[in-house]
């Protein structure tokens, strides 16, 4: 029997202490909550993510894990899902114990085993074909349940490409499915940070030529050997902006692009991405700028 699981996005946490079990999305190779069995966990620490939907899923998952008379520790900012957590606990049909401390909510539970709606978290949370949008998402994963403005706008605006390439952030692979439509493409990495948002694009994306990776982007390998990357980088971490995301995806970009190769780039229009672009890239010239985004072709 498994004794601790934690989950929390990065970098929340990253080297669990004595005999824990670290378990996220958004850690690449960490144990998946999913995969646990049922009553197999003595005590989880979760550090719940702010979605309504992704919380309670993931608060029902650590339900399931846990065993009867397990503990279950939950912390959340007060503003970004804490102040609901009691509630939503309550909602299982727990007893819980609430402290406040910097800005934040903390949790308790112990498992009774007469827990009620904790099938129904788990569907509504769950991966699944998102009507309107007819593709596999999860919440959680990014824009996980509408196609995201600028990455419809760089679907629009970009040329067809060809030779091997890669679309770092991939998310549900709403880009990938747009880019595999050139038949001159021959081979297409698609990398995210969350392993929610991968297994989605395998079951979107059905093409021999793509290939998928569960992997921090700032992290890979680079061999300076792709023709194109498209990328719509993220900005957000655990929460809260941050720049030098989307900064160190152009950097590596420019990595594993070979001489000539092209990055097509979009980004919110308030980030500040130029002077990286300028930077890495021998040529950046700006296509649009426009309905909040601002969309860019970098040569190296």
């Amino acid at each position: 029997m498994t004794t601790t699981i934690l989950y929390g996005r990065p970098p929340l946490v990253f080297d669990p202490p004595g005999a824990a079990t670290q378990t996220s999305p958004q850690i690449p190779g960490s144990t998946a909550l999913e995969s646990l069995a049922e009553g197999s966990v003595e005590a989880a620490m979760v550090y719940a993510p702010p979605g309504v939907l992704e919380r309670r899923y993931t608060l029902a998952q650590a339900l399931r894990v846990l065993k009867v008379g397990g503990r279950l520790d939950v912390m959340a900012p007060k503003d970004k899902g804490g102040s609901r957590l009691g509630k939503e606990l309550a909602g299982f049909g727990l007893e819980v114990g609430e402290t406040a401390k910097a800005h934040h909510r903390r949790c308790v539970v112990i498992k009774t085993g007469k827990e009620t709606g904790v099938d129904a978290a788990i569907a509504a949370g769950a991966i699944q074909v998102v009507p309107g949008l007819e593709a596999w998402s999860q919440p959680g994963v990014f824009a996980w349940d509408r196609i995201d403005a600028g990455s419809a706008q760089l679907a629009e605006r970009m040329p067809t490409l060809k030779g091997v390439g890669a679309d770092l952030g991939c998310g549900y692979g709403a880009l990938a499915t747009v880019v595999l439509r050139s038949e001159g493409v021959t081979s297409l990495r698609l990398v995210d940070l969350d392993r929610r948002a991968v297994e989605a694009t395998r079951k979107n994306v059905e093409d021999p030529r793509a290939t998928f990776e569960w992997a921090d982007v700032r992290t890979l390998e680079a061999n300076g050997d792709l023709d194109f990357i498209v990328s719509n980088p993220p900005f957000h971490d655990g929460g809260a902006e941050d720049r030098r995301l989307g900064q160190a995806f152009i950097r590596k970009a420019a990595e594993m692009l070979k001489k000539g190769g092209v990055l097509w780039l979009v980004a919110n229009r308030h980030l500040p991405y130029e002077a990286e672009l300028r930077e890495a890239f021998k040529r950046v010239t700006p296509i649009s700028d426009g309905g909040g985004y601002k969309l860019f072709e970098a040569v190296k």
